[in-house]
This record gives structure tokens, sequence and C-alpha cells, in this order.
């Protein structure tokens, strides 16, 4: 079996949780769930109804804040960008927007805008989406693509630190989280794509594009 995101066929059985078989590639480290058992957009869209991502909600605009305030410490002023992935109730946009970053709202199940792809932008955030990806390497090379010359790409996501403790790590509970990204994995990407990676805030990477 081929490496969703890189393509290297050195891919290798990792675990077996409830059910469901993950794969790990010996590449750039990816684990990912078995193609066969990737869930329905039926089965997606009604794990998303049940979440509650209120953008009035304090608590979760301190969540998004961990992304939103180094994201906008490196922009220039009244740069544009696109929340990529931005779910049924977008609040990041509302937030870089109080900081004078327009954005454009996108979701394949909630915003489905076909124009808001068909430009590039100064950033892209993408919170909590990258683990949903069932084909990473068709939506990391659609993210280079969308971001200008120089341009900024902010990807939140919980990366898999310590292997012993998956199976019984909480953010494989959900159904729809599918591929899992370390470290390493995230340095794999930056040499892919070019791009100058930072970690921040333990979850957070920032990407530049070079210009």
């Amino acid at each position: 079996m081929d490496c969703p995101l890189c393509a290297a066929p050195d891919c290798r059985p990792f675990a077996e949780v409830r059910g469901r078989s993950y794969r790990r590639c010996g590449t750039c480290l990816l684990t990912f769930l078995d193609p066969a058992q990737l869930p329905t957009e039926a089965e997606e869209r009604a794990e998303y109804a049940l979440h509650r991502n209120d953008p009035a909600d304090p608590g979760y605009r301190r969540f998004l804040s961990r992304l939103v305030e180094p994201l906008a410490a490196r922009l220039p002023p009244g740069a544009e960008g696109l929340d990529f992935g931005c779910g049924p109730g977008p609040a990041l946009s509302a937030m870089m927007a109080e900081r004078s970053f327009p954005v454009r709202d996108w979701d394949p199940l909630f915003r489905p805008d076909p124009a808001a792809l068909g430009r590039r932008y100064g950033f892209v955030a993408c919170t909590e989406v990258v683990e949903h990806f069932h084909r990473p390497a068709e939506g990391f090379a659609l993210l280079d693509r969308l971001l200008e010359p120089g341009g900024w790409l902010g990807v939140m996501t919980s990366l898999l630190r310590d292997d012993a403790a998956f199976a019984g790590w909480s953010y494989i509970r959900e159904r729809s989280h599918v591929s899992f990204y370390r470290p390493e994995t995230m340095a794999w990407l930056a040499a892919r794509f070019g791009w100058r990676a930072e970690m921040v805030e333990g979850n957070v990477a920032l990407f530049r594009k070079p210009g």
C-alpha cells in the first residue's frame, strides 16, 4: 500500500484499535487509517453536526488564538487570507478581521465555494483540518497552490508524539480523524514544498512559502 502523502510503498501495519486498522509510512511517518475504512461524507457530516464551535464562545476563541495570534504577528498589514475547512460555525475569519486581516471562508461540506479556491492568498489557516484529509498529498498540494509567494500557511492539528500511547489517544476516537502527523512528517512537508517551518504552541505549525 502506497502512502497517501508521499507515495512511498513502504507502509506497514501500525495498530488495530476498536476494529480500525492503521498503517505507518516508513518515509514521511504519516500514520493513516486503512483506505477501506474511511468514513463516508454522510458519516462525516453527521459527526460535525455534534460539534459546538460557537464563534462567540470565549473558550473556542481561546483555542483558535493558539494559531491566530502567532500567524497574525507574522503577516504584513492588510494581508488577505482563507480559512480552509472553516466548518459550520466559522470563527477564525471574525478573529482575523478584528485584527484587520480580511478572510474568506471555505469548507467542502458547509461552504463549498469554488471561487474561493480559484485565487491565491497572503495566508491560509487550517485549524483542525488536515487530520481529516483522505488524500493528504492532494490536500497539501492545494494549500500550496492557494498561497501567494511569501505567503503563510498556519496548521493546527494534534501531533502524534508517543507511538506507544496511540491506542489510548483521544484524537483517534473521532471517526473523521484519519491522518496523523508526527513532527517529522511536518518537516517532510516543509522540505517537499520548500516551505520554511516554525513550530509554535506545540501543535501549531507555521509554514512560509518562498517569495
